[in-house]
């Protein structure tokens, strides 16, 4: 049997796992490691991510014959290296944000609405590889000096894995000099920071063979988000996905790109097929419900939180809780908003509380859906919270719409295989792939509970608290 290998990099941990041609899990490793961070730095030694790729891929592909392999990863992360491909300096991780002053000098040149309308991207941010290399070239004079190659992170495994030095599409998306109308450069773009497209990769479409190691036939990715979504099954209009880990992140396919809403910061991405996606998020999600549990429930696992919480009912008594524990940013952008909870009394416990966290997550994914005007009416969930039958089921009843959890906790890994094995010929098409081997584990119906009340609390605290703030 020849095996599939599905490999996520995601910002502090990796995960390769190895798939049949069923898509069920062989067999599976993990590396953890910890950033360095200082002040508005974020960095990461380039050649470690290499390092920890290769030794978790030996322990996972040993003894056995694997077609292809594919990656994704974390946007962003930016890798500088001489002509040799060898690293200048640390990664300088997405999370970085040194290059405040440069993303404003990009603003003042272009504006929003062009940098929208060529890159999908919205907002212009330090975070944005075209930002980061302008404050290279004016800080770091020697390793700008020397930089042949410019990698993110994908492309940099894929280097080192075949020796090509490629890249596509969905993973450039939000590199701020890619144009996602015409899959190219941004000519004007790369002018303005001073990068020759000549030290930019070959420009490649997500599931293509770029070479092979050690036999394993290598297959250009996509970025994390739409790896995860099509490990779970979304590959049509007719569903999306959301995730509820530490934050809250949801997926949109779409054929076109919206047009440019200056009250908007939704981004819109490259999709796997060449068409075109949207991608949300929120900072806190499952984090919030993990900040209570370690301050305030320390006694119980996250299932008892659940059990005390169902016993709370439908508005726990009338007590909201705003999950902006490290600010809000979609679908409205309020960086310096707090969490809270409003209408405490003395008749409120903590199993309130705990209803109130779970209520409000529900509340953001019915904000975000409404304001998107989707219209689907299947989410997939994946993350921690799809563990919760009780959150599911309260997402369900919120927003009216199917909720369905899967087999598969590791839909990232699995998205990325699923590209492998279309690849190399084993599925027929991602979307065959994804119908026949995503098996969903339990679909959460509307139960007519009504959370009409709930949610308009809720926006009315909003108002209140946060957009004021």
């Amino acid at each position: 049997m020849a095996y599939l290998i599905g490999a996520d990099i995601g910002t502090t941990s990796l995960k390769i796992a190895v798939f049949d041609g069923e898509g069920k899990l062989f067999r599976a490793a993990s590396r953890d490691y910890t950033l360095i961070t200082k002040n508005e730095r974020v960095e990461f030694p380039a050649e470690d991510y290499w390092d920890m790729f290769r030794d978790a891929l030996c322990e996972v592909s040993e003894g056995i014959e694997v077609a292809a392999l594919s990656v994704d990863t974390q946007c962003e992360t930016l890798i500088l290296t001489d002509s040799e491909g060898k690293p200048l300096c640390n990664a300088i991780v997405w999370l970085d944000n040194r290059a405040e002053k440069e993303a404003r000098e990009i603003e003042e040149k272009f504006g929003k609405k062009l940098v929208y309308e060529t890159t999908g991207q919205p907002e212009i941010c330090a975070t944005w590889p075209a930002a980061k290399l302008l404050w290279v070239r004016k800080n770091m004079p020697d390793v700008w000096e020397k930089t042949e190659k410019i990698f993110l992170l994908e492309d940099y495994i894929l280097y080192k894995l075949t020796g090509e030095f490629v890249t596509e599409k969905t993973l450039q998306s939000s590199s701020l000099y890619f144009d996602i109308r015409d899959g190219n450069w941004w000519s004007e773009m790369l002018e303005f920071i001073g990068v020759s497209a000549n030290k930019l990769p070959k420009i490649c479409n997500s599931g293509e063979i770029v070479g092979e190691y050690k036999g394993i036939k290598i297959v250009t990715g996509v970025i994390d988000q739409i790896a995860g979504a099509l490990g779970a099954g979304v590959t049509s209009k007719n569903v999306i996905s959301e995730m509820t880990g530490t934050t809250m992140a949801m997926f949109i396919p779409c054929d076109e790109i919206p047009e440019y809403n200056p009250d908007s910061i939704i981004p819109c991405h490259v999709n796997y097929d060449g068409k075109y996606a949207l991608l949300s998020w929120t900072p806190a999600a499952g984090l919030a419900l993990k900040w209570f549990k370690n301050g305030f429930c320390e006694d119980l696992s996250f299932r008892e939180m659940d059990e005390i919480a169902e016993k709370a009912g439908v508005g726990a008594e009338g007590l909201i809780f705003l999950p902006y524990l490290c600010g809000s940013t979609m679908p409205r952008y309020s960086p310096k908003a707090t969490g809270s909870f409003l209408g405490l009394t003395l008749s409120h416990t903590r199993a309130h509380m705990a209803r109130a966290i779970l209520e409000s997550v529900a509340c953001m994914l019915k904000s975000n859906i409404d304001y998107l005007g989707i219209e689907a009416e299947e989410i997939r969930a994946t993350g921690g919270g799809a563990s919760s039958p009780l959150w599911c089921r309260i997402k369900a009843d919120m927003t009216g719409k199917k909720i369905t959890t899967l087999e598969n906790a590791e839909s990232a890994c699995l998205g990325s295989a699923i590209l492998a094995g279309v690849a190399v010929g084993i599925f027929e098409s991602v979307e065959a792939a994804a119908d026949n081997i995503v098996k969903t584990k339990k679909t959460y119906i509307p139960s007519g509970e009504d959370y009409t009340a709930v949610y308009k609390k809720f926006c009315e605290a909003e108002e209140k608290m946060l957009w004021e703030k």
